[in-house]
């Protein structure tokens, strides 16, 4: 496991992006994200690789294949 590097990421929100502290620390991180710009391969899914995962990794239907389990509360 890496240790997070805030000493960096304090210095992009207060020198880069010019926040005040209290402005820093009341940020999501989504919302530090969207001002740093976008990430190394932050960008969305697209269709194409959402089938490709979805070929990859199939849901498994059980039962009968209308929702439910097969089980008909019976012991």
């Amino acid at each position: 496991m890496t240790r997070f590097d805030w000493p960096a990421l304090l210095r992009l929100g207060l020198h880069q992006l010019r926040l005040t502290p209290a402005e820093f620390w009341r940020l999501t991180p989504v919302e530090l994200v969207l001002m740093l710009g976008e990430p190394r391969g932050g960008r969305p899914m697209d269709r194409a690789r959402l089938d490709a995962l979805v070929a990859a990794w199939p849901d498994k239907m059980e039962g009968n294949g209308d929702g439910s389990n097969g089980r008909t509360g019976r012991a």
